[in-house]
């Protein structure tokens, strides 16, 4: 969770909503009618029913971000840990590779020139660089903001002898890609200060 997210209006906004539906809880819960608290009790229900929804629907954490149009790029070698068809939606194991609904996601070991090696995981509709009988690949990405990893169709000829030549030996592979939290859970905590933060200012003003 980044304060970046936390400071975006439609964060701001569900952090909101869900920290009135808690404290409305709070309230009915310690001292309220309890028509109060069914109505905390249901408007939470259904702030964590959307949320949920928002976790499920969303890519996972560690599921790599498209370039930005007019930024920085550069292109890295990187290793092939494994390929997978998934739903594009949810990103759970499709059962039919060639299902209009799947893409492939590349379990990728991007080795940039400037930093560590990092894990990462690339989705596309196609089997770019036919990475299904590939063990090491050319990636393209943000230098600003590495999480940001595409694979180009048809990279530069000089960064597919440098993939080549990479030494898997050599690399420090990370046991997993990097993962946040889900997605929704920056509205659930904030919601959840404010609730605190303005219950406990009632009751000491009270």
């Amino acid at each position: 969770m980044t304060l970046r997210r936390l400071l975006t209006l439609p964060a701001l906004l569900g952090s909101l909503c869900a920290g009135g539906a808690f404290v409305t809880v709070l309230f009915g819960a310690f001292g309220g009618p309890s028509w109060l608290l069914v109505i905390g009790l249901t408007l939470s229900a259904l702030v964590l029913a959307l949320l949920g929804d928002v976790a499920e629907k969303s890519p996972d954490g560690a599921v790599a971000l498209g370039l930005r149009s007019g930024g920085p790029r550069a292109h890295a070698p990187a290793l092939v840990r494994g390929v997978r068809a998934v739903d594009r939606e949810t990103g759970r194991v499709a059962g039919d590779a060639r299902a209009q609904e799947s893409v492939f996601a590349f379990d990728l070991v991007v080795v940039p020139e400037d930093r560590p090696a990092y894990r990462v995981e690339v989705r596309h509709p196609l089997d770019l660089q036919d990475l299904l009988h590939q063990d090491r690949a050319v990636v393209e990405y943000d230098p600003k903001q590495p999480w940001r990893v595409v694979v180009p169709d048809n990279p530069p000829g000089e960064w597919r002898a440098r993939a080549r030549r990479l030494d898997p030996d050599t690399v420090s592979v990370p046991d997993a890609p990097r993962r946040g939290l889900p997605p929704g859970s920056q509205v659930l905590v904030l919601g959840v200060l404010i609730a605190a933060a303005v219950f406990a200012l009632v009751r000491g003003i009270g």
